[in-house]
């Protein structure tokens, strides 16, 4: 087993491991917005319990399309009510054309389009302001694709800028 997959397991395991309970708690209910990385997406935040949210993430890559749901846990950080730390894992779904392929796709034979489905971590820090509605957040979120091309990619790290809802 190569070392990239080992990571991911023990990433896995951590989450997996995660305690339930923790005092983070969300300034809003649900958050929309932005998140920009090496292409551009959407993402809805939802919360579920004080410490618990899951997250839908929709983008644009490599001229296709990723669909990305991300189950997280939240602890606060720092004396600042307004940040939280989260970690999270969850599953995608992509596709794209193959003559636009990613530089690690090199089998570029056939001009079809390409699709992954895969696993997701995530692990970031957020900050919810008081009095704006207004959430930030960075976040690095690894993935594995199972089925597709299986490959390992680190290099999904992301700044979101969404709207927020009681």
């Amino acid at each position: 087993m190569n070392y990239n997959i080992k990571a991911l397991f023990v990433l896995i395991l951590l989450i997996i491991n995660l305690p339930l309970e923790s005092e983070a708690q969300h300034n809003y209910k649900t958050a929309l917005g932005l998140r920009l990385n090496g292409g551009a997406g959407i993402s809805l935040r939802h919360s579920l319990k004080e410490n618990q949210s899951i997250e839908g993430i929709l983008y644009t890559r490599w001229h296709g399309l990723n669909i990305t749901g991300i189950y997280s846990v939240n602890y606060p950080v720092f004396e600042e009510p307004g940040f939280n730390f989260f970690i999270g894992g969850g599953g995608h779904i992509g596709f794209w054309d193959r003559d636009r392929s990613p530089w690690w796709d090199e089998d570029k034979r056939y001009n079809d389009t390409r699709m992954v489905l895969g696993i997701d971590g995530q692990i970031g820090l957020e900050y919810t302001f008081n009095k704006i509605p207004l959430n930030l957040a960075i976040d690095w979120k690894p993935a594995f694709n199972i089925i597709g091309i299986t490959n390992f990619w680190v290099g999904d790290a992301a700044l979101s800028v969404r709207y927020t809802w009681k």
